[in-house]
């Protein structure tokens, strides 16, 4: 009863939230922040998620497999089989050009998480969450090496997730980019990524070993995953605004 209640608490805690977003706009490399605000916001949210889940024929099994995405993911021999032009080449790509890894999310996760209940399948749901999360920056084409590309992101997964801490972070992002150049362009690219995630299909239910043997832009397709636009150009206005500022210093 007590696990069950754990994984099904849905109480948040606003201080913490306000707290961890300090620290992460004024550090968006603090990866650590972004757990605390999750944790402190999206109780309930895995457990909302894994019974979606398992009402889905695909998701069923899934769900009665139980399998921990990052064994999986930091399998350098698992990953080496996927031909070039396949999600799976696209992510061992990401991979080699960003120095992120599965392993490395798991480590900041636990600096936060630590008591999560290991067994409950609620947990499990919330690890895998967690583990999904950079193939869907392969999938939706926002960098992970780049500010923006991880807000555009974070808003795409509170279309998919609905945890309140994912659209807190897009909020609270897009509030402080009002104040850097072209605010407008940001914010289009952050409501068209929120856009995209409400349109494509509900990526949670999709097994990895199949998806990742797919042809890259046949899975977009058949996800319903259109090319992002709007963060392009946004990328385009900002990276050039930057590099005038850096010729006048």
């Amino acid at each position: 009863m007590a696990a069950a209640t754990l994984a099904n608490d849905d109480r948040k805690n606003w201080g913490e939230a306000f707290r961890a977003m300090r620290l992460l706009l004024s550090d968006p490399k603090d990866t650590v922040q972004v757990f605390r605000v999750m944790k402190a916001l999206n109780g309930g949210t895995s457990a909302r998620n894994y019974h979606k889940l398992l009402g889905t024929p695909e998701g069923g099994r899934i769900a009665y497999k139980r399998e921990e995405l990052v064994a999986k993911l930091t399998d350098r021999e698992w990953l080496s089989q996927f031909a070039p032009g396949t999600v799976g080449a696209a992510y061992r790509a990401f991979l080699e050009r960003t120095g992120f890894s599965a392993d490395g999310l798991e480590a900041i996760n636990m600096e936060v998480r630590e008591d999560r209940e290991e067994q409950h399948p609620h947990s499990w749901m919330g690890r895998r969450e967690r583990d999904l999360h950079d193939i869907w920056h392969t999938l939706t084409g926002y960098r992970a090496d780049d500010p923006l590309g991880e807000l555009c992101l974070v808003a795409f997964s509170y279309a998919q997730n609905t945890g309140l801490g994912w659209a807190f972070i897009a909020v609270m992002g897009s509030l402080k980019n009002l104040r850097e150049p072209h605010p407008g362009a940001v914010l289009r690219a952050v409501w068209e990524g929120y856009r995209n995630g409400r349109n494509a299909h509900w990526l949670h239910r999709e097994d990895v070993d199949a998806l990742f043997a797919e042809p890259l832009e046949a899975a977009r397709k058949r996800l319903n995953i259109p090319r992002p636009v709007a963060y392009e150009r946004a990328q385009e206005l900002v990276g050039a605004a930057d590099s005038w500022l850096a010729a006048q210093a």
